[in-house]
């Protein structure tokens, strides 16, 4: 398993080096997760609230887990796709662009125009994403040769799991109820590719 850093740990990293108070937004969740590893309200009137809380959470948090995060990849790639948590900049290899983009974009052109080696990204719930390469209510995002699998995760939308190349979709919801898809039609061209690339590779393996 090949867990990759997303704009959550950076901006907790971050919080934590004293390059960014972002993390401090309540939008962030960092008022409930602070709440978890101090068993302390988040109070910030004055300078000094966030230095005592940035103190109190870095004592609080396992340095192993720091550590953890400070390790986890940008990026994975294997035969199949490139995998980041939020997008490419335009025509660049993830480790050629920059850890703002694989972490933060949000670039329409990405969605809808990218058309290098298959990549799996994050960040965007897909309801939000161009409707033309949504797969229904709770699907996944597929167009060109961008893959998004954010669905969301709320009392209505899944957790979602994508298994490469055979497009098998498993998805668990917050109810506990689970659902298994074999996604089989409004596949790209240029994924299907992909799949064939992968049967042809095998078939010379066995």
């Amino acid at each position: 398993m090949i867990c990759l850093r997303g704009n959550h740990e950076q901006m907790l990293l971050d919080f934590i080096d004293a390059a960014s108070l972002i993390w401090m937004s309540t939008a962030t969740g960092s008022d409930q997760t602070f709440m978890q590893y101090t068993h302390t309200r988040l109070k910030l009137r004055s300078e000094a609230d966030f230095d005592n809380a940035r103190e109190l959470i870095t004592k609080r948090i396992p340095a192993l887990q720091i550590d953890f995060m400070r390790q986890l990849p940008l990026y994975h790639e294997d035969d199949h796709a490139l995998y980041v948590h939020a997008g490419l900049e335009k025509g660049k290899h993830p480790g050629e662009s920059s850890s703002q983009a694989l972490l933060w974009t949000r670039d329409e052109d990405f969605y809808k125009s990218y058309y290098g080696k298959p990549c799996v990204f994050g960040h965007t719930p897909t309801p939000f994403l161009p409707w033309r390469g949504r797969l229904g209510r709770h699907g996944i995002y597929l167009l060109n040769s961008a893959i998004g699998i954010d669905t969301g995760y709320n009392l209505q939308s899944p957790l979602t799991c994508l298994s490469l190349p055979d497009f098998t979709l498993y998805q668990t919801f917050a109810d506990g109820d689970t659902a298994t898809h074999h996604i089989t039609s409004f596949i790209p061209e240029t994924l299907k590719e992909m799949q064939r690339k992968s049967a042809v590779k095998a078939e010379l393996n066995d």
